[in-house]
């Protein structure tokens, strides 16, 4: 494996700005540092954003079709969007990972964050860590390899 798509869903690219005392003061650009300096030599960080629903679902389809083990945090389609999880049903189908996270922990929060679609068919689960969640995450696909 020489690369990991790191996905991020809506409302992620304010992070810094957005609600710090849930997500912290750290945006994206910072957790891309984060990950690329945790990542083994030879591992790559694809670190993306998008607020599309549309676009996200494609980017799990080049995982599938590229064979790349994804890191998710699908943000507010976690709770609602069976597109986003048929999609990356694909991904755990293929035999690639696929690892759910969370900057904050859900079942902490408001009841309707206490759902996941996407976590029954995710090979595992990490939350409420902070970008430790995803350093976590990256961990483990890479020692997965």
């Amino acid at each position: 494996m020489s690369t990991v798509l790191v996905l991020n869903g809506p409302n992620l690219g304010r992070l810094g700005s957005r609600e710090p005392d849930v997500y912290g003061s750290a945006n994206l650009d910072d957790l891309y540092v984060y990950l690329s300096e945790a990542a083994p030599k030879g591992v790559s960080v694809d670190l993306r954003q998008t607020d599309d629903e549309a676009e996200l679902i494609h980017w799990l389809y080049e995982a599938v079709d590229t064979g790349v083990p994804v890191i998710i945090n699908p943000a507010a389609f976690t709770h609602y969007s069976y597109a986003l999880r048929d999609a990356a049903a694909l991904v755990t189908k293929a035999g690639l990972m696929l690892i759910e996270v969370h900057i904050s922990n859900p079942h902490a929060r408001e009841t309707f964050r206490h759902t996941s679609v996407v976590s029954a068919i995710a090979t595992g689960v990490i939350a409420g860590l902070g970008f430790d969640s995803y350093r976590l995450a990256l961990d483990y696909v890479t020692r997965q390899g």
